[in-house]
């Protein structure tokens, strides 16, 4: 067993060997925590890009900035244009394929106007468990993964972060809206926006970590066991079927399942 010590120990070796990186920013737990060791590492051969769109949770742009700025590192914004792909939109199980080709692209060209050699992401070692596609647009693109090539876990890289001070260190987890629509529903910028409006309201419930699953009419809620409680108290219960009705959905459902990571790959074959 390699101890959290020596795994981010590995870490800090990897980032070393890199002359200087743009890092794809999303502004959560891990992008973070790799992002403040990039900068103690690199120190100014550092840049960080968020990438914005439709697809991209609205509540979290003014966060994901807040951390960038605190870390004193240059920062970026940049809009992709996914939704223009009709591959995309298709939403084939290949999606998330066509989403991170997209995106790193765009980070290709951004690093290179900005003079940085290398291109990294905040890929964990959990990540390599689930059906992720966007896999194989980062190798064919050469974008570099050093928490998943250190083995960082989801679990070692909260408590390092918890560690540095970071106030990401116990943020839910993030996915970017797209990940909300079972596969072979169409994707467009107004479902994308009744999705954002829909879990915006829940989380405002008290509810940190939570997905709204888009299936056409109806709403299929996930959240913590421990948590649904909150969603079946009447008077809640009733706010939350008025707000979603009101965006449009005709049954809305809780998963008794509960919240988890990927829960639209469960139907794939393996």
């Amino acid at each position: 067993m390699i101890s959290t010590e020596e795994k981010f120990g590995r870490l800090k070796d990897i980032l070393q060997q890199l002359d200087s990186v743009l890092v794809a920013y999303s502004g959560g737990t891990d992008s973070a925590f790799l992002l403040k060791v990039c900068c103690d590492i690199l120190g100014i051969r550092v840049v960080a890009v968020t990438a914005t769109s439709p697809t991209y949770p609205s509540k979290e742009k003014a966060a994901a900035e807040a951390v960038a700025r605190s870390l004193s590192v240059r920062y970026l914004v940049i809009e992709t244009r996914e939704l223009e792909r009709p591959d995309f939109v298709a939403n084939s199980p290949q999606r998330c394929y066509y989403c991170k080709r997209e995106l790193f692209q765009e980070l290709k060209q951004v690093s290179v106007a900005q003079g940085m050699q290398n291109v990294v992401d905040g890929s964990n070692w959990d990540d390599l468990k689930d059906h992720r596609p966007g896999r194989r647009a980062a190798a064919e693109l050469g974008i570099r993964h050093p928490l998943q090539e250190a083995q960082l876990t989801k679990e070692e890289i909260r408590d390092l972060s918890r560690q540095m001070g970071l106030p990401t260190w116990n943020k839910p987890s993030l996915a970017c809206l797209a990940s909300r629509f079972p596969y072979g529903i169409p994707i467009d910028q107004r479902s994308l926006a009744i999705v954002d409006e829909a879990e915006n309201f829940l989380h405002s419930l008290g509810i940190s970590q939570l997905r709204l699953r888009h299936h056409g009419k109806i709403a299929r809620i996930e959240v913590e066991p421990p948590d649904m409680h909150l969603l079946l108290e009447e008077t809640r219960r009733q706010q939350v079927i008025t707000h979603l009705k009101g965006l449009g959905y005709l049954y809305i459902t809780l998963d008794l399942a509960g919240y988890r990571t990927g829960s639209l790959n469960e139907g794939l074959d393996p």
